[in-house]
């Protein structure tokens, strides 16, 4: 977050821009704020940053590699095993960057990444809480959706709702704010200042006609200027000395009220709450102040490094500003003023300092694991049932039909498969295995295995967002390719062959497609389906059920691939491969009976 910003000596407060769109949250004090939210330009600008970081990244990745491919000699069939797991290294760094890169930023950072850094930008919940990483992984993953036509989806979206959300934040619970921090004078105007002027000589309506004279007089034409000048000056000219010019005068005027008002001095025509505004500026002004720089220098330490003691008065501070930004907005009766966006943006800074997100430590994201994701699993069993059966059965039905009509395969399936199979009885006469993998190169195959099935379980839970048409299509065509894959073995006398490859990582790898697709179609329920919920809320609480079980697909996705990679292309018995799979059968059940048990009365 910004901690610091140059110090203004004129004007006394920063009010935002007409321009802005603000939202206002509603702070654990009961307390409303107010924040900026970020816009379309400034968003863009900030992952046009983060996109030129990623490419810098990947390529010196790749310069890495192959600096590292040069001393490794220039025969690969020679190199040191551990040339493959360089390069298995790579891939799986490869796929981290351009899946983890925001989520990483974010979850780290509490909301930012280094364009949103540099852009003076932040991730927050819903609330006006810090990000978690669940909330961030969600609006990160769906980003496949908001992406498309160069993010027009994103973009269309975001103008069709008043908090600029994206389709991702919709269902994350987040939206994007400005990282501003209101200017103000070092120090409140002196008493003596003060005293030369009781009261301001305007009302808060007339002060505000001229305010609006004032920040637009550069831009109007000279000819309208002048009516307008002409106009305040004859309804202002009481107040305005006969001997200088009108538009002189005016800008006098101005200035004078300007200072006078920020000094907490009322308005001869303000009475009760509104009189008791300035009383509240002219009095808390100082105490303002003092709090702004408590919070530039703990955004600077970090609460982690702070005293206890600091960290008990900042908070007492804390609560003495809420206390006033609610007198301030009871005073104020609806109108905005310059007084309360400045206190509105202090007490915004410090809650999201003091609820910030505390860093995850290991045994956290252990019971993470342990505890709600297999939990999830289970509660979530009927859209995870759901989605196999509409990738089984696609796979059944394309299986029947390739084994009595062996000649579709050439209509559905690639050309390297069909070879394969009618190669098949010739390789298992020479003691060959479905597929040949040298084993100095298994590594770099199983992190290419894992990049992939993890990017499409990936796919096939953000598709949700398409009311699960997308989810359907994936799980549907995935069963038709595995179902036909196969069939046509089965139809040429060799099922023994791709039996034996899939047996090893099989299991974990058709059960991880079931549970990301489960998590799409959880997605697609909460638009669908919200029940007795707002569709908003549906969204928000189903896409933090379904990010669980991405993770639990992410968890099992690693294994299966390096199962694929390293074990299944071996040539072992049937047998031995059947056991492995039973075994991580096993190990899978008792993975997703660990945790608590989840009430039924909370299964929506």
């Amino acid at each position: 977050m910004t901690t610091s910003a140059p110090v203004a000596t004129n004007p006394p407060f920063v009010p935002a821009s007409s321009l802005d769109i603000s939202l206002e949250v509603e702070t654990p004090e009961q307390i409303a704020l107010s924040y900026s939210i970020a816009g379309i330009g400034s968003r863009g600008a900030a992952a046009a940053i983060d996109t030129l970081i990623t490419v810098a990244i990947l390529v010196a990745l790749t310069v890495i590699l192959l600096i590292a491919a040069d001393h490794m000699g220039p025969q690969p069939a020679k190199a040191p095993p551990s040339s493959a797991w360089v390069l298995a290294f790579y891939f799986i760094a490869q796929f981290v960057i351009m899946w983890g890169y925001y989520v990483i930023f974010e979850g780290i950072w509490d909301g930012q990444t280094p364009g949103k850094r540099i852009m003076k930008l932040r991730v927050v919940r819903d609330g006006g809480f810090s990000v978690t990483f669940g909330a961030s992984a969600v609006r990160n993953l769906l980003r496949v959706v908001d992406a498309f036509g160069v993010y027009l989806v994103a973009i269309v979206v975001a103008l069709m709702n008043s908090s600029r959300k994206r389709l991702g934040d919709i269902v994350a619970g987040t939206f994007v704010v400005k990282e501003e921090r209101a200017q103000t004078r070092s120090s409140p105007i002196p008493a003596a200042a003060r005293d030369r002027n009781l009261f301001a000589r305007l009302s808060d309506d007339e002060y505000s006609v001229l305010e609006r004279y004032i920040e637009r007089r550069g831009t109007l034409e000279p000819a309208h200027r002048d009516v307008i000048v002409a106009q305040l000056a004859t309804r202002f000219a009481e107040h305005l000395p006969t001997a200088t010019s009108p538009m002189g005068a005016l800008v006098r005027l101005y200035e004078s009220e300007r200072d006078t008002r920020a000094s907490g001095v009322a308005s001869r025509s303000d009475t009760g709450a509104r009189r008791e505004q300035h009383a509240i500026v002219a009095l808390g002004l100082k105490r303002w102040n003092d709090f702004a720089s408590a919070l530039d220098a703990a955004y600077k330490k970090g609460l982690s490094r702070m005293a206890p003691e600091d960290v008990s008065a900042l908070v007492a501070r804390y609560r003495e500003m809420t206390t006033d930004l609610a007198r301030l907005q009871t005073a104020s009766r609806g109108r905005n003023n310059e007084s309360l966006f400045y206190v509105s943006r202090l007490v915004a800074r410090g809650h999201n300092l003091l609820y910030r997100q505390r860093g995850r430590t290991i045994a956290m994201i252990f019971g993470y694991m342990t505890d709600t994701v297999p939990s999830e699993v289970r509660r979530s069993w009927r859209p995870i049932a759901l989605a196999a059966l509409l990738l089984f059965g696609p796979a059944a039905a394309a299986y029947i039909s390739i084994v009595q009509n062996p000649a579709i395969a050439s209509r559905i399936l690639p050309d390297e498969m069909i070879s394969r199979a009618t190669m098949g009885s010739e390789r298992e006469k020479r003691g060959e295995g479905y597929v040949s993998i040298p084993e100095e190169i298994r590594p770099v195959v199983a992190s290419r295995i894992i990049s992939n099935n993890v990017t499409v379980t990936y796919l096939t839970f953000a598709m949700g967002l398409t009311a699960g048409i997308g989810t359907i299509l994936m799980l549907v065509f995935n069963g038709v390719a595995i179902g036909s894959g196969v069939g046509l073995f089965a139809s040429r006398g060799v099922a023994r062959l791709i039996f034996a490859f899939i047996a090893p990582h099989g299991v974990l790898e058709l059960s991880a497609i079931c549970i990301a697709g489960g998590g799409g179609l959880l997605i697609a329920k909460g638009i669908l389906l919200p029940l007795n919920r707002t569709r908003r809320d549906a969204l928000i609480e189903n896409g933090r059920r379904a990010i669980d079980l991405i993770a639990a697909s992410t968890l099992l996705l690693i294994v299966a691939g390096t199962l694929e990679g390293l074990v299944s292309p071996r040539v072992w018995p049937l047998t031995w491969k059947l056991t492995i799979s039973g075994v991580t059968a096993l190990l899978m059940l008792g993975y997703l009976s660990l945790g608590r048990r989840v009430k039924a009365s909370s299964v929506p």
